[in-house]
């Protein structure tokens, strides 16, 4: 075995000495973009049937491919952490984020809340490989020293360390964390440049980091992680002002003409239905006041979903003027699904948000403002899907993802392959001609890479990425399932859903609407037994009684930051959280 590593590890640095070589000869391996928006639902593009403008993600869309049936994690971290590994969450690490972690589950295997020592980044595996690996952008993976960008493979990188942070100045957004944490090469940064805007600074950074190396006869990688979406909701006026009035009929309206746009575009088949769900309101039970507020909500959203386009574009004008943009591959996905939920329905949450924000609706969107759009337009943004971020119904995990830039790629074609995170990262390796590490790296163990190689589809030599036979697991906060073929098996805990087993067949109803159980009882039995041995095999915990992911976001922030700073504040700080955990406990016993 020793020799046939060093044998194999003889191959790989040849094969990659032999394309650095054909590189600059002119034969090129591709550059590679990725391009990862913040709780972006399915129909939020326009190409995937959204009214907000995004022209340059549309363009890169008609360019390449869209996947429609493409999945990834119901929230931030965990998404994250497949993609850069290809490997499950819950065997890297990030079994749970930790702003909704259970306490009972820290440290336990696979529930670090951060990336795990055993494994391996695509992009440290393409950096050894010769390419220049950057990123700019939100991480939420770590900021131990081991877990920084540096360390995890990126050559350059300026990040913002945790779950999200504000979009105009260097101020946290919710009370998780003494500070807000942001890294440059590794080291805590202080401050942010004057004229601060996530998305604009993002790209700007990422533009510096291609152009210090353009000279360089090898390609590059550059990750760009946006905060666009992510609450808080903010954008310049510019971009707020262009959809003044576009949301006045209501989220179910839109709801309705997104699954109209999706069915023509052929992103979903003719005649899917949709359910109406119990957190969304009734638009027309609204005072004028309120319907008012609400729109702006939606206003700000779209328009900070335009800003981050915008900026897409100027990153592919410096790629075309510099000569680049003819070898580069771009890759653009969600990391879940838009967010419905408030993480200040709390007393204590309301009181820090009221000291630290202005939710008045003439300032939503600016610098000091704070908007969520709330469950009803989260519904909409998923359209025509069911659920939203934190959920395991497809719209929790079902999001755009354009590939555009490959050779002989057909433009504008839409692949309805079930698709999942982690073929993210073998895909990116196939690009490059880096092989996966076989379950060893650097002379440690490392777990292997379990997605699949998307190039067959992408090229039309193949309709499938998984076969019909093989199930996928998933399990996020207690919210599970799995996919077969194109039947799913769904389990959602209250309060959104019954924590009960529903099967439905994804190939006609994607908006789990017909529930098969009866009509399939062997297959609905079946894929229970699948889930099993998947939360078997990947060490998945079960959830404590009565847990909720946005209470837990208050328990976890009391734990690790007032608890200790109550020598600090004394009695009216633990008088306060007394109360704050009475008022929990007793919405607890009100559900049970």
């Amino acid at each position: 075995m020793p020799a046939a590593r060093a044998l194999q590890s003889g191959f790989v640095l040849l094969f990659s000495a032999l394309a650095m070589q054909a590189g600059a000869a002119g034969s090129e391996r591709p550059n590679i973009v990725l391009l990862l928006a913040d709780d972006w639902g399915f129909s939020d593009v326009g190409a995937y049937g959204g009214e907000m403008a995004t022209p340059n993600l549309d363009m890169l869309a008609a360019r390449g491919m869209r996947f429609s049936n493409f999945h990834v994690t119901a929230s931030c971290a965990p998404t994250r952490s497949m993609l850069m590994t290809g490997v499950d969450n819950h065997r890297n690490g990030v079994g749970n984020m930790p702003e909704t972690i259970p306490q009972e589950h820290i440290g336990k295997p696979g529930y670090l809340g951060v990336l795990d020592t055993n494994v391996v980044t695509v992009a440290s595996l393409l950096r050894d490989s010769g390419y220049h690996t950057y990123i700019s952008g939100k991480w939420h993976l770590g900021h131990e020293p081991w877990n920084l960008p540096p360390a995890r493979g990126f050559e350059h990188s300026v990040i913002q360390a945790d779950s999200g942070s504000d979009n105009w100045e260097m101020k946290q957004y919710l009370s998780l964390k003494p500070d807000v944490y942001w890294y440059e090469e590794g080291q805590r940064m202080h401050s942010l440049p004057a004229d601060f805007y996530s998305s604009t600074y993002f790209v700007s950074r990422a533009i510096e980091q291609i152009e210090s190396s353009r000279d360089s006869a090898q390609p590059f990688f550059s990750y760009i992680a946006f905060q666009a979406n992510h609450i808080p909701l903010q954008a310049p006026q510019s971009f707020i002002d262009k959809y003044r009035g576009k949301y006045d009929q209501g989220w179910t309206v839109l709801r309705q003409q997104r699954q109209a746009k999706a069915i023509e575009l052929g992103l979903i088949p003719p005649g899917t239905a949709m359910v109406t769900m119990d957190t969304t309101l009734d638009w027309d039970a609204l005072s004028p006041e309120e319907q008012a507020y609400q729109a702006r909500r939606m206003e700000v959203y779209a328009a900070m979903a335009e800003a981050m386009d915008h900026e897409v574009g100027r990153l592919i004008a410096y790629l075309k003027q510099t000569g680049q943009y003819d070898n580069t591959v771009f890759l653009f996905l969600s990391d879940n699904g838009a967010e419905g939920s408030d993480p200040y329905a709390t007393v204590t949450g309301r009181l820090w948000l009221d000291r630290n924000y202005d939710r008045s609706i003439d300032r939503l969107g600016s610098k000091g403002a704070y908007s969520i759009i709330g469950p009803s337009w989260a519904s909409a943004a998923a359209s025509p899907l069911n659920t939203y971020k934190f959920w395991a119904g497809e719209g929790g995990i079902r999001v755009p993802l354009i590939v555009a830039g490959i050779p002989g790629v057909a433009p504008n074609s839409i692949s309805p392959a079930f698709t999942h995170v982690t073929d993210i990262a073998p895909t990116l390796l196939a690009l490059a001609g880096v092989q996966q590490p076989d379950g060893e790296y650097r002379g440690k163990p490392v777990e292997r890479m379990i997605g699949r190689n998307l190039l067959p589809v992408l090229h039309g030599q193949a309709d499938k990425v998984y076969p019909a036979d093989q199930p996928v697991g998933y399990e996020l906060s207690g919210n599970a399932a799995v996919f077969k073929g194109h039947y799913k098996l769904l389990r959602n805990l209250p309060p959104i859903g019954d924590n009960q087993w529903h099967l439905y067949d994804l190939s006609s109803d994607p908006g789990e609407v017909n529930d098969l159980q009866q009509k399939l009882p062997e297959l609905f039995q079946q894929l229970q037994q699948d889930y099993a041995d998947y939360a078997q095999a990947n060490n998945v915990l079960p959830m404590p009684e009565g847990y909720d992911p946005i209470e837990q976001v208050f328990i976890n922030s009391m734990v690790n930051v007032y608890l200790p700073q109550l020598k600090r504040w004394g009695i009216p700080a633990l008088l306060l959280l007394i109360c704050g955990i009475y008022l929990l406990l007793r919405r607890r016993r009100r559900q049970r």
